[in-house]
């Protein structure tokens, strides 16, 4: 389960000035604190009660019933019966398991929304049961999983109250600001009931996702409070709390909530029953972090690095191919906090939307239709032959170490030849050169480049012989660049695009 946590906001106590005299009367004087009226920060309440008094009935407590299978590690083996009672030929003995959370009603005929974890199997081989909803009056109910969206964690869930029920409605997280202050709702540890209030530490957080847009708040969340209410001062639901970073696994004032803007319109096509549906453009993408562009002579973390493109798709209908750098999308920029990803996501499928791309350092306009994404069996078959196994890993081949004769890159190449090309089982019309030997301490080393790879293009031209790689490390090293950009191929794997750094002199 993942959670969410932050640290309590502590409210300031004002003093009030006390006048000390040297009469004897002991009687006269009073307790420091006495008659000392409450303080509160600028622009909050004195007191939250009033707020959580109304708000507190529609966060609801979720929990599951789930069964795991567990199979015998020593089936077949003299130790085989010491390992679970009952189980015979090696079967999988069933075992009972549970999870809990967080969720609020969003309608008084029972919808409730929470996260996808929340009411999702807790670990391979376990099917979920049942899902109860526990109200504060203590009611339970059977739910049902109306709809979920793995993709940005949140499910919708139905129950059939007696009555109707107390319930929230969101707000516009576009308005949220760092340093507002927010309330979240939930039963971290299963104490149900829990409320906690802290501030917005940052908007547009991302974790690693694909579609990651977090609110990021210090209100104090943990175990228990996943898929419950962010609230802002108005008493909206501007967040869903969903995860935390901490190295302990309690609150340590880092929790995130997904916003409500991102949220809204994705509960509101799973309470209809339908899936939710995503622009597509075909392509594969990389951050354009310090090396790559560097490489590239552009500023980093403005727009991001195409590695590939699917044929057939928009991008491929588009003109877009690899190599290029894309900036913007339908007027937005491409920042890490508004990705490329993301911003095609929410356009509508079949439309047209203007691209804005850097190749070979020109800006271009091209127009592209926005299909829908794939299944996601689908992308990871793409995905699968797109990987790009070079980065961040070790080089497999050491055999080379010494003997690399180009100080800037510590790289051996030769010619193909037709001979070299049947070897390594590439297209015959292949044409670039191939790597014999490669300095492990250099970054080509560290970035994974080993004997057989081939290089194809560097700095976005065809090289054929050591001589053209020279040529063009000396071109990149003359612009007051420190990185070159490869594009190499490897049997059995399409031609990637890989930023090296030039090894200091």
């Amino acid at each position: 389960m993942r959670y969410a946590y932050a640290i309590t906001g502590a409210l300031l106590l004002g003093g009030t000035a006390i006048a000390v005299t040297t009469s004897s009367n002991v009687g006269a004087q009073v307790a420091q604190n006495e008659g000392m009226q409450a303080a509160a920060p600028a622009g909050a309440p004195a007191s939250l009660a009033d707020m959580v008094e109304k708000l507190q009935p529609a966060v609801v407590n979720i929990s599951t019933k789930q069964r795991v299978q567990v199979q015998n590690p020593f089936a077949g083996t003299p130790f085989g019966d010491l390992f679970g009672q009952g189980q015979q030929g090696g079967k999988p003995q069933t075992r009972q398991a549970q999870s809990l959370g967080s969720g609020f009603i969003i309608s008084s005929d029972g919808y409730i929304v929470t996260n996808n974890h929340v009411v999702s199997a807790g670990a391979e081989g376990a099917t979920v049961d049942s899902i109860t909803v526990t109200l504060t009056n203590r009611e339970e109910y059977p739910a049902k999983l109306i709809g979920r969206d793995p993709a940005t964690d949140i499910a919708v869930l139905k129950i059939e109250p007696k009555k109707a029920l107390p319930f929230v409605k969101f707000g516009d997280s576009t308005k949220a600001r760092v340093g507002d202050w927010v309330i979240a709702i939930g039963n971290p540890f299963a104490l149900s009931g829990t409320v906690t209030a802290g501030i917005i530490s940052a908007v547009h957080r991302g974790t690693g996702g694909t579609y990651d847009k977090f609110i990021q708040t210090d209100a104090s969340i943990n175990q228990g409070n996943s898929g419950g209410p962010m609230f802002d001062m108005r008493g909206n639901v501007i967040g869903i709390n969903s995860q935390i970073l901490s190295p302990s696994g309690g609150n340590v004032g880092i929790g995130f909530a997904i916003p409500s803007e991102q949220a809204q319109p994705i509960v509101e096509t799973l309470r209809k029953g339908q899936p939710v549906k995503r622009g597509y453009l075909g392509i594969q993408i990389s951050p354009l972090g310090e090396d790559l562009a560097d490489s590239l002579g552009l500023a980093k973390n403005r727009g991001e690095f195409v590695q590939g493109v699917e044929p057939g798709k928009g991008a491929d209908k588009a003109g877009i191919k690899a190599g290029d750098v894309i900036v913007s999308v339908a007027g937005q920029e491409v920042t890490p906090d508004q990705n490329l990803s993301s911003i095609v996501a929410n356009q509508p499928i079949g439309g047209r939307v203007p691209i804005v791309l850097l190749r070979n350092g020109q800006r271009q306009t091209v127009t592209a239709v926005v299909g829908e994404r794939p299944s996601e069996d689908e992308l990871n078959a793409f995905a699968q032959q797109q990987d790009d196994d070079f980065s961040q890993q070790q080089q497999d081949d050491q055999s080379g170490n010494g003997q690399a004769t180009r100080q800037s890159l510590g790289i051996s190449a030769i010619p193909l030849t037709s001979n070299i090309i049947r070897q390594l089982g590439i297209a015959a019309d292949t044409r670039g050169i191939v790597i014999t030997a490669v300095d492990g301490s250099t970054d080509a080393g560290a970035k994974g480049l080993r004997r057989g790879d081939v290089i194809i293009t560097a700095n976005n031209r065809p090289v054929a012989s050591q001589a053209e790689l020279d040529a063009q490390v000396k071109a990149v090293s003359g612009q007051g660049r420190s990185a070159i950009l490869l594009q190499v191929l490897r049997r059995g794997q399409p031609a990637v695009f890989l930023p090296v750094r030039l090894r200091d002199k």
